[in-house]
């Protein structure tokens, strides 16, 4: 080992330099290591949590920190977070158990309580009696408990402290990258992954201990749903949409139909709304139409419906099947409205983060693809089949012993599936305009001949700023957010 003057131990290590807010570059090292620190400054924890939780966070911010003077720090510190992912499931374990026994299975199904002091002491006397099973959940279910990671994800999200489908596809990867931190060989690492894994810490502490993250990668706090009109042309040479308080101020040049629906406002998948498919990419809600935009603006003046947030993850939608087909899933309110020639089929309420995930899914089981299971959580797909059915079965399910959502039964007519004009039969004579001003907006140029595509309109879409244009479904799409553009 070479050993080093306090001078070069103070030295700036070259490498951090590359990484600027802007990608690859290169930087001053007064900016990075402003720059690196700041990365981590916005990641706070709730008053909530464990002092030894977050003690044990603080180390790892202040290692990081350092990162611009060695760079092999960010590897040791994104290697010491994969460890304390279970450490942080420990504490909360304990804080949940606090003075209280702790109900043990053993391996000959003998009962015991193990009182709870510390976590080390309880895996001790856990191990001591051969357990095999603890009570879980509100039910007070037995289930497989090892002490673990896996032991412990599983008893959280029983408790109803993690949730998220497409969360728990991703706990068998958060093990196998946990082992590898414990007994892997040697690797070197950025940081940007070490700042994404100590992100991700601070989601699952803070959803641990009852707070989710404004605007988190795994555990969100509930998005904001504002009142969007969504008009098109009869000839389907102009689609948009936008906020309906931007009606009042704006003129069509050309007749358009509106729908007013409550949505995410840069939600990926509104042009794809659908007023009884629940084809968004986040819940949407159709509120009224379609009409002309003088009758949304009187309905809009008469009802004035106020924006509200959802919450998305573990969300259950039902999805129908009919000799073979496998139709759109739709929300249970959406289903109660149907009629009854509508609603006959089997039936399969799904819980997922994202509706779509339930169409993949029953659409596997119709196929019987292996490895999908019809009832439970299923490990090859985001998504938990509640029930099986017809539609008095699955609208009488409860939500389940996670249930994180009050799913709304009250039957409710919707207007058929959205009647946008194939572009494929319009010739494009002039480029659309346009015209929600001061919003954000979205509009579609068709082209003659085009193809519908799969995925989210416009590649290059973004949130604010200059407007972009990407390939999108069935045509050009121009985005842009504050005054309109024409393309």
């Amino acid at each position: 080992m070479e050993i080093k003057t306090l001078e070069q131990l103070q030295a700036v290590d070259e490498r951090t330099l590359h990484f600027t807010p802007w990608g690859l570059g290169r930087m001053h090292a007064e900016d990075s290591a402003e720059f690196q620190q700041r990365v981590i400054a916005r990641l706070k924890l709730a008053d909530e949590v464990a002092e030894s939780t977050r003690n044990k966070f603080e180390q790892l911010r202040a290692g990081f920190s350092h990162g611009v003077l060695c760079y092999e720090l960010f590897t040791l510190v994104e290697d010491a977070t994969r460890l304390t992912f279970e450490q942080a499931l420990r504490d909360r374990f304990v804080a949940h158990h606090q003075d209280r026994a702790v109900d043990v299975r053993d391996r000959r199904g003998r009962e015991h309580q193990v009182t709870m002091t510390s976590y080390s002491a309880f895996y001790e006397q856990f191990r001591n009696v051969k357990g095999a099973e603890i009570r879980m959940g509100t039910a007070g279910d037995w289930e497989h408990f090892n002490g673990m990671l896996g032991g412990l994800l599983r008893w959280a999200r029983r408790e109803g402290l993690i949730r998220g489908q497409r969360n728990r596809s991703l706990e068998p990867a958060q093990k196998e990258l946990r082992n590898m931190a414990a007994h892997g060989s040697y690797h070197l690492n950025s940081p940007v992954e070490a700042a994404r894994t100590l992100s991700d810490l601070a989601e699952l502490i803070n959803h641990l201990w009852g707070q989710p993250t404004p605007g988190g990668r795994l555990y969100p706090a509930p998005l904001k749903r504002d009142i969007i009109a969504i008009g098109w042309s009869k000839n389907g040479h102009t689609i948009l949409a936008g906020l309906a308080e931007h009606l009042v101020s704006a003129e069509d040049e050309e007749p358009l139909a509106y729908l007013l629906v409550r949505a995410v406002v840069d939600d990926p998948g509104l042009m794809e709304f659908d007023a009884r498919a629940a084809t968004t990419v986040f819940p949407s809600e159709y509120l009224w139409g379609p009409g002309t935009r003088t009758e949304a603006v009187d309905w809009l003046d008469a009802n004035r419906p106020e924006p509200d947030r959802c919450d998305y993850l573990d969300q259950v939608v039902l999805v129908r099947s009919v000799d073979g087909q496998v139709d759109l899933p739709v929300h249970p309110r959406v289903a109660a409205g149907l009629s009854p020639q509508q609603q006959h089929g089997t039936w399969h309420a799904v819980r997922v983060d994202r509706a779509l995930d339930a169409f993949g899914h029953v659409r596997a089981l119709v196929a019987a693809q292996p490895g999908h299971k019809p009832q439970g959580e299923c490990r090859q797909c985001p998504a938990e089949t509640l029930a099986t059915g017809d539609i008095a079965t699955v609208m009488g399910r409860p939500e389940g012993r996670r249930g994180h959502h009050r799913v709304d039964r009250t039957g409710r007519a919707h207007p058929a599936r959205q009647p946008f004009a194939s572009p494929c039969e319009v010739e494009q004579s002039k480029p659309p305009r346009s015209i929600l001003a001061g919003a954000l907006v979205v509009t579609r140029t068709a082209r003659a001949g085009s193809s519908r595509s799969a995925g989210a309109p416009g590649g290059g879409r973004q949130r604010g700023g200059a407007s972009t244009v990407g390939a999108g479904i069935g045509g050009r799409w121009c985005v842009t957010h504050g005054l309109c553009r024409r393309r």
